[in-house]
């Protein structure tokens, strides 16, 4: 399974909710016809009803939720289509749910940790890249704390020149000090 959204609230008193795609396009979500709603590994296939668009969510009616109460049990549940269901990505186009998990490391061979999130910024899509290994930092307190170091990179060919999904990692052309 693919996550391609989750709902956000009801919306309404006839059992209607928003959803929050995680698609290219707010309606990108109704191009599948199989939906499945739940959280791994402990998904369930859907029926759409109905669904528009409404500002920056999408509406939809799912059978067998008709009113609030049963709308409002669903908040914070994702949406997954199943893998098989989704179209090959072009060359050099990735889905975001294929980069998660991938090592990173720089062209000096340093290692950054693994990509924990991606997010779009308008101007290109980000990843957020998480050590591995925890970094012990002094509080305010004077105690020491773990601390995971996170980086944000920009996912472009400039800073990742390299993606290789069947060996897991990503090249970034990225400076460790950042």
């Amino acid at each position: 399974m693919v996550v391609m959204g989750r709902i956000v609230a009801p919306y309404g008193v006839f059992g209607w909710l928003k959803v929050l795609p995680d698609t290219e396009s707010l309606d990108g979500l109704l191009d599948y016809k199989a939906w499945w709603v739940g959280k791994a590994p402990n998904w369930r296939e859907v029926s759409v009803e109905q669904a528009k668009l409404h500002n920056d969510v999408l509406l939809i009616k799912l059978a067998g939720v008709s009113d609030r109460d049963a709308a409002f049990a669903m908040k914070g549940q994702q949406i997954a289509v199943p893998r098989a269901d989704l179209p090959a990505p072009e060359e050099g186009e990735y889905y975001w749910s294929d980069l998660i998990g991938l090592t990173v490391t720089n062209t000096a061979g340093i290692g950054f940790g693994k990509i924990t999130q991606v997010f779009e910024t308008g101007a290109n899509d980000v990843l957020v890249v998480r050590e591995e290994q925890p970094t012990s930092v002094k509080g305010k307190d004077g105690k020491l704390h773990e601390e995971y170091r996170e980086r944000l990179i920009p996912f472009t060919n400039d800073a990742v020149p390299e993606v290789n999904l069947q060996a897991g990692t990503v090249l970034v052309d990225w400076d460790a000090d950042f």
